[in-house]
């Protein structure tokens, strides 16, 4: 019969003792390996194991955000996206500024302006926050306030309103705008219509001089992506009403933004001013098309010596707004 080799079972004890540590601890990795795979069959990868780096956040292994959820690939375009939009108003921004200052040069006076080209959304500003008196840029203001009450009650303009409202923006006529003033309800009720139009630091005077309220060139933009915009609170029939009126004014009232308007294409606007203790308030608001593209446009200025010296000031400005918004790349 078949013998074992004349050693086994007779191995010294110390011997023994080493083999037997041997044998437990290969025992326990493959106990180990077994759960580990076991585990990964349930839960799948390990986390963070994988995953693309687009989608891992800062401190966070396995690319969950703050809150627990994973921010997919078109949060992250986004966020890319805002910040770029947010570069690209900055150097707009400080590239309108340089072009002003080099114009602003030994006036006195101060002066805020606005530019947004509406094809690509671009948007310039100077001064956007600095409060003016709205002279009588405020009658689009006025309009705007009396449509937007004819919307919500289900109502259209009445013939007597009408027939105030066509002077009023064609001619400036001052009467007009005093009388849709007080039928609007004066400033409480311009006031009150503002918040729905986003028109969050124009001031209607208090003492019921509607071309002494206050207002800033971003309210400005904001009033006239009222009047351009889908999403306006004020319906396509109002908007287009509106516009009307202000591509209508009469020969002499269309000067300001209108000085950039290509040859051929006319010009939405609204110019105002008033005298300010011997010194003068020259203001432009409008839609222009530009060098093919459509640009709202909105210049206030303060302390001008006469109306004269603040068309050309403003004019000169709006032509600097135009130019660095057409041409960037």
């Amino acid at each position: 019969m078949n013998r074992g080799p004349s050693h086994a079972g007779k191995l010294p004890a110390w011997e023994r003792t080493v083999f037997g540590l041997v044998f437990a601890l290969m025992a326990a990795f493959v106990v180990a390996v077994t759960v580990s795979a076991a585990h990964s069959s349930r839960g799948g990868l390990p986390a963070g194991a994988g995953l693309p780096d687009s989608l891992a956040a800062p401190g966070s292994p396995d690319g969950t955000a703050p809150g627990g959820r994973a921010p997919g690939p078109a949060a992250g375009q986004a966020e890319a996206g805002a910040a770029t939009s947010s570069r690209g108003r900055a150097s707009l921004d400080r590239q309108l500024a340089r072009a002003l200052r080099l114009q602003e040069a030994g006036h006195l006076g101060h002066i805020a302006v606005g530019v947004i080209d509406l094809g690509t959304g671009a948007e310039a500003t100077y001064g956007a926050r600095r409060k003016f008196a709205a002279a009588s840029v405020m009658r689009a203001d006025i309009l705007a306030a009396l449509l937007l009450r004819h919307q919500q009650a289900g109502t259209s303009l009445t013939d007597p309103e009408a027939q105030l409202a066509v002077p009023m923006i064609e001619t400036s006529d001052d009467e007009a705008a005093s009388r849709l003033w007080q039928l609007v309800g004066a400033g409480p009720a311009v006031a009150a219509a503002n918040l729905r139009l986003g028109l969050s630091h124009t001031i209607p005077d208090p003492a019921g001089n509607w071309g002494r309220s206050r207002t800033t060139v971003a309210d400005q933009l904001r009033l006239l992506t009222d009047l351009t915009a889908a999403t306006s609170p004020l319906t396509a029939q109002s908007r287009d009403y509106e516009l009307g009126l202000m591509e209508d004014v009469e020969p002499g009232q269309d000067w300001g933004v209108c000085a950039v308007a290509s040859p051929g294409t006319g010009c939405a606007v609204k110019d105002g001013w008033l005298t300010d203790q011997d010194r003068w308030v020259v203001n432009s608001i409008g839609v222009v098309e530009h060098a093919g593209h459509r640009l709202l446009l909105a210049v206030l200025s303060d302390h001008e010596a006469t109306k004269a010296a603040g068309v050309a000031r403003i004019s000169a400005a709006v032509r600097a707004a135009a130019q660095v918004m057409t041409e960037q790349p």
